[in-house]
């Protein structure tokens, strides 16, 4: 058997990005030789994939990407299990590789847009990371004719489409922007789920300045309270971010448009974390060295 010098193991590294351990288990299965030693990895890299599949990958990165007039746009999540591979730049190449397809593609189909080729860029990815990493949704938004679609996205972590009847991109984006800070529950009142308006009447009546109150002044305080809550709630009711004094319904019609709705995706929503316990980790570790 070759002995293995650490040349070999660095340049081993350099080209797969893997660890030091990993690569001289390599090398040293493939008898000294590098390019065996990457075909074997990388015909390992479905079983160390599917290993890691298990793992929650709650952390990750919302993109966008808007056709350059305006009518359709397209958002993508991809998770990681860490937020430091989040903002890797090999995460963040293969995150927007896949945007791309979905962008081209207008499929909001995983199984579609995670064909061969994409899903054996994953397995590598896993592979040279350490992490597992889940292709989680997609969406694509039309304009109507004559309208326009609005991205913003705060910080990789949330995302936002916005459809206008007309206007400008800009304002579209301003518009996004505004639904990522405020996070409205939906575009219009008219759009509020029964189910929530009667969850909120029933939190009213419980309140207890509401005990004891003659049934026309009661039905009376509840309506004018949730009025309140379908403003406070509603996007075309608040008040705009930027400028209060105004609505953001109105800050579309000063742009000659209305907003028709909005898609809101922020990283990990809805997956439940994996509690962690770090120390009992570190200690496993070392009992196993």
């Amino acid at each position: 058997m070759a002995a293995i010098s650490a040349s070999q193991v660095k340049e081993l590294r350099e080209r797969t990005g893997l660890g030091m351990m990993e690569c001289k288990k390599a090398l040293t299965e493939a008898d000294g030789d590098i390019e065996r030693a990457i075909e074997d990895l990388r015909k390992n890299s479905g079983l160390k994939a599917a290993k890691k599949a298990g793992r929650t990958a709650a952390e990750g990165a919302i993109l966008t990407r808007v056709a350059d007039d305006g009518s359709y746009g397209a958002m993508l999540e991809v998770n990681s299990e860490t937020d430091f591979v989040a903002r890797d730049e090999n995460f963040t190449r293969f995150a927007k590789t896949v945007l791309d397809k979905v962008f081209e593609t207008k499929s909001e189909d995983m199984t579609e847009i995670m064909d061969a080729e994409l899903e054996d860029a994953r397995n590598q990815l896993v592979q040279k990371i350490g992490e597992n990493i889940s292709v989680r949704r997609a969406v694509v938004v039309d304009a109507p004719e004559g309208g326009v679609v609005g991205a913003y996205v705060h910080g990789d972590r949330i995302g936002v489409l916005t459809r206008l009847t007309a206007g400008s991109a800009d304002v579209a984006k301003d518009i996004a922007m505004h639904v990522a800070a405020i996070n409205p529950v939906v575009a219009r009142p008219e759009e509020m789920p029964q189910e929530q308006l009667d969850q909120e009447k029933a939190v009213i009546l419980a309140q207890p300045d509401m005990a004891g109150k003659p049934e026309q002044i009661a039905e009376k305080m509840v309506q004018g309270r949730l009025k309140k809550y379908l403003a406070e709630n509603s996007l075309t009711e608040q008040p705009f971010v930027k400028d209060p004094n105004q609505t953001v319904a109105e800050y579309a019609k000063s742009a000659g448009g209305e907003v028709l709705g909005f898609t809101r995706f922020e990283v990990g929503e809805g997956i439940e974390k994996e509690e962690v316990d770090f120390a009992k980790e570190v200690m496993e570790q070392a009992r196993r060295s």
